[in-house]
């Protein structure tokens, strides 16, 4: 089985609505097993790195100026084709058009407050987590449990 990883960030309005513990329960009970993890507030810096592809968008200034104004909860999952079913659980971007029971349709409002972000593509994993995390930053270990969750 190919593991794969995938970048997930708690939002500030997950942080001051203190989601954290739910959100990553919920991530657990999924099967997915995170790997690293941090607790901090972003710089605009490293936010306009993280937003680069929204640049030329009318929301680019809306989006570095929220992720910087409170803390975040940066993370790295595992799992087989964890990309695409950590973003299944987290539901669509705009919470109002998320599937009932996605992290998004049960803790978002507003697509500009919606809980989290996870990467889309491999391809943004990897520049996302390494925004982030360098690979000494990832724990390797197993859980008790893998051989339930994984053929």
């Amino acid at each position: 089985m190919e593991l794969e990883r995938t970048f997930i960030m708690l939002k500030p309005d997950a942080v001051q609505r203190g989601l954290i513990g739910d959100i990553i329960s919920r991530l657990e009970r999924c099967g997915l097993k995170l790997i690293a993890m941090k607790f901090m507030h972003i710089s605009n810096e490293l936010a306009k790195k993280h937003y680069a592809e929204h640049e030329s968008k009318a929301f680019y200034n809306k989006l570095v100026s929220y992720i910087t104004s409170g803390p975040v909860v940066p993370m790295v999952w595992e799992g087989a084709n964890a990309i695409e079913y950590a973003r299944k659980l987290l539901g669509a971007t705009d919470p109002q058009k998320s599937a009932p029971g996605t992290i998004r349709a049960d803790y978002g409002q507003e697509i500009g407050r919606n809980i989290i972000h996870g990467s889309d593509s491999t391809t943004s994993a990897e520049r996302e987590i390494k925004l982030f995390f360098t690979e000494s930053e990832f724990l390797n270990y197993t859980k008790i449990d893998e051989n339930w969750v994984h053929e």
